[in-house]
């Protein structure tokens, strides 16, 4: 049962890699969205078709924190970023 457990949780990593991977490549390929981010942000994906990936990244800002950097959330569909549409990238404000 255990084993089973942490497998499933690495295929949750390895999605959650994958996914940075394709979000880098976006973000390299359209330089132009880091002129509308904050200098030196902590960037947490927030897949909306993968809830695990999701929870996986909430529970990681939840328990290291963001350092004091600004964090920058990006939903995106995983099924779209092979085709490298574009992903809604948004910096919580306080008001």
């Amino acid at each position: 049962m255990a084993k089973t457990k942490v497998k499933a949780k690495d295929e949750v990593v390895e999605r959650n890699v994958r996914l940075t991977t394709q979000i880098i490549r976006y973000i390299l390929n359209n330089p132009k969205v880091l002129d509308l981010l904050p200098e030196k942000f902590e960037l947490v994906l927030l897949p909306e078709d993968d809830p695990e990936v999701r929870k996986l990244n909430l529970d990681l800002l939840d328990r290291y924190g963001s350092e004091g950097k600004p964090i920058v959330f990006a939903r995106i569909q995983t099924s779209a970023m092979p085709a490298m549409e574009k992903p809604s990238i948004f910096v919580p404000v306080m008001a």
